[in-house]
């Protein structure tokens, strides 16, 4: 299969799924965010994963993750989703972070207090919930138009 092929294949999957969007009103941006979020979750749940792996505990292993993520995501979501690689969004990208930081920290902490320990089970529960957060605190306050 030659490099032409396989941009014919990408070019038609997207259209597919743009079409499929727009029949059933989504938003092809939070299709986007959702598809870029995955490769993102991917990479900070195998951070988190490596973390607890090594017997941290979960507030450092979320809080590493979530650094490691920011400087992966920055650019993914700012560039493929928002159309937006501005620099100086930054620290709005780091404030909705830090933000998800310790909602993420608080749920995993509600797990614990009704002895729910499997923190790779937790941590799998919460992650569309936070991804729908962070979607809307993106699009709201870093990436306005």
């Amino acid at each position: 299969m030659n490099i032409r092929a396989v941009k014919n294949i990408f070019q038609n999957s997207k259209n597919l799924l743009k079409d499929i969007c727009e029949k059933y009103h989504l938003s092809w941006q939070f299709v986007k965010f959702l598809f870029v979020g995955f490769i993102n979750t991917v990479f900070a749940y195998s951070i988190f994963s490596f973390f607890i792996f090594i017997k941290l505990h979960y507030a450092i292993a979320t809080l590493l993750a979530q650094i490691l993520g920011i400087l992966f995501n920055f650019k993914t979501t700012g560039g493929i989703v928002f159309k937006n690689s501005d620099n100086n969004l930054v620290f709005k990208f780091f404030v909705v972070y830090g933000f998800m930081y310790f909602v993420t920290v608080l749920e995993l902490k509600i797990f614990t207090m009704f002895s729910l320990n499997n923190m790779y089970i937790n941590y799998a529960l919460i992650v569309l919930p936070n991804a729908m957060i962070s979607y809307m605190l993106m699009k709201c306050f870093v990436f306005k138009k």
